[in-house]
């Protein structure tokens, strides 16, 4: 293949945008393409640390990896990481640069398009993913991710809808009505993602729009139940909560994981690793009563420590998990809110607080941010992985969790509490296993046995040429092919009177 790019823009948020520019990655990268992935603007609390130890969306981390890469700034330079309904962390290049309110005054287009044009240099192929829908026209002009980058970058657009939610062929027709007809001419062809049912029955609704719009549709990808990993938002998964398929168990009992789902909610992959398991059945909760039959709490990364922590109280779950007799996890945020006191003046600015007091742990918050890929010993095993957050221990009064490589512990192990501020911990297996059977044992679950076979890695790496199956099997790829290596051509505007 020739050198070429492509950018996979979206009818909405959630259409399917990250996970067919990772299929179409791992396409390329099993074919010997040299392909990166690349959305100039992310907005989530899903990050992950890159080997610069910069800080991006964790989607472009995933596609990386479906590229056989190792994660970099250069894949995601502009991240927003909402702590409030009206506020969101910029991180630029993989650095804390300000507010929401700052980005808005600040052109970081030429940052965009430079590293952009960087990497098309160093790469034979660049694989685009937009943000939410090019079609919000309210936006446009400030637009650096949609087609304000098609057009300044000369990129194709493929634009991509979800017909399990609707609507899809409106949804499809709409999104380039709306457009001017000077970004009618970056879109190129449509795919139809999550079809469940007869493929044929579709067909008179394909013909129709690529009549009506002159537009080809590459495929229509079914839907796959078993692609639940990576999820860029928490709110991804089930209505009920649920993580993932749970299966039966390896032994004679389930483990019942219930994980708090903060309003300011970051990482929440971390779980998923628990949802690999047999005999692990996890989900989100937000009511107290929710957690009357779990097993195991788990209080996960928030972008928020302080509010996350009041609206806990607020809910009635602070006074559920301190009456609560059974095992508690702290990730990171969670970890926080665990402790005596936090004092934050930086993300929340409201100083000093109590935490929840399951844990004789001080935090300060710092301006400089944590970012890092540490390794070290927990549980009897090597582990590894990785850490953003402002808080810093200043007073610890319990046996660590984590050896570092120095000595120094990192995180807490009590009788009834783990706690750390690593995410990504759950992914090492040996860690893993022998965490379930710390909880199962102190949730009283002495029949349930943790499964030795899951190799969560190789779970993630199936899924990406499960992604990569799709993209071959049922889409047209000598015309993606030549999509990607031709750019955009020119094809009639759409008129709507």
């Amino acid at each position: 293949m020739t050198q070429g790019a492509l950018l996979v823009a979206g009818t909405s948020s959630d259409a399917g945008k990250s996970v067919l520019a990772a299929g179409i990655c791992r396409w390329l990268a099993r074919q010997g393409v040299r392909v990166a992935p690349f959305k100039a603007q992310n907005m989530s609390n899903n990050s992950a640390v890159t080997i610069e130890g910069g800080e991006i969306g964790r989607a472009q981390a995933m596609q990386a990896r479906a590229a056989g890469l190792e994660p970099s700034v250069r894949f995601n330079p502009v991240l927003l990481k909402p702590g409030s309904d009206r506020s969101s962390q910029v991180v630029l290049l993989g650095k804390p640069a300000g507010t929401l309110r700052d980005y808005r005054e600040r052109d970081f287009a030429d940052v965009v398009l430079s590293t952009l044009d960087d990497l098309r240099q160093d790469f034979d192929v660049v694989i685009c993913e937009g943000a939410g829908s090019p079609a919000e026209v309210n936006l446009r002009d400030r637009d650096i991710a949609n087609l304000g980058l098609a057009r300044a970058a000369n990129l194709p657009v493929l634009v991509v809808g979800d017909i399990d939610r609707g609507g899809v062929l409106a949804h499809l027709f709409g999104t380039l009505a709306v457009l001017d007809p000077a970004d009618q001419d970056m879109i190129q062809a449509f795919v139809i993602n999550k079809f469940r049912g007869d493929p044929t029955l579709l067909e008179p609704g394909l013909d129709w729009l690529t009549t009506t719009t002159k537009r080809p549709v590459l495929g229509v990808l079914p839907w796959r139940e078993e692609l639940w990993l990576d999820t860029e938002d928490s709110l991804s998964y089930g209505a009920d909560g649920v993580v993932g398929r749970p299966r039966p168990p390896h032994g004679e009992q389930w483990l019942r994981v219930a994980v708090v789902r903060l309003p300011r909610i970051s990482n929440a992959t971390d779980v998923e690793a628990l949802a690999c398991e047999p005999g692990v059945a996890v989900r989100f909760v937000t009511e107290p009563a929710a957690l009357a039959d779990a097993d195991v709490v788990v209080l996960p990364g928030t972008k928020s420590t302080v509010d996350d922590l009041r609206w806990l109280r607020e809910r009635g779950l602070a006074d559920a998990i301190t009456r609560l007799d059974k095992p508690v996890l702290g990730i990171c945020g969670g970890y926080q809110m665990l402790g005596r006191h936090i004092v934050d003046d930086v993300e929340s600015r409201h100083g000093e607080v109590d935490g929840l007091g399951l844990l004789d742990v001080d935090f300060d918050f710092t301006p400089d941010k944590t970012l890092n890929r540490p390794t070290g010993t927990a549980l009897g095993h090597p582990v590894a992985g990785y850490e953003i957050h402002h808080g810093r221990v200043t007073r610890h009064a319990h046996e660590g969790l984590i050896e570092l490589p120095d000595g120094s512990p990192e995180g807490v192990v009590t009788e009834r509490v783990m706690a750390t501020h690593w995410h990504g911990l759950l992914d090492n297996d040996e860690f893993r296993r022998n965490f379930l059977r710390w909880a199962a044992e102190r949730a009283g679950r002495d029949r349930f046995t943790a499964a030795p076979e899951v190799n969560v890695a190789a779970v993630r790496g199936a899924q990406l040429d499960v992604l990569s199956d799709l993209v071959v099997d049922h889409l047209d790829i000598l015309a993606l092919e030549k999509l990607i290596t031709s750019g955009p051509s020119g094809l009639p505007r759409l008129i709507v009177h």
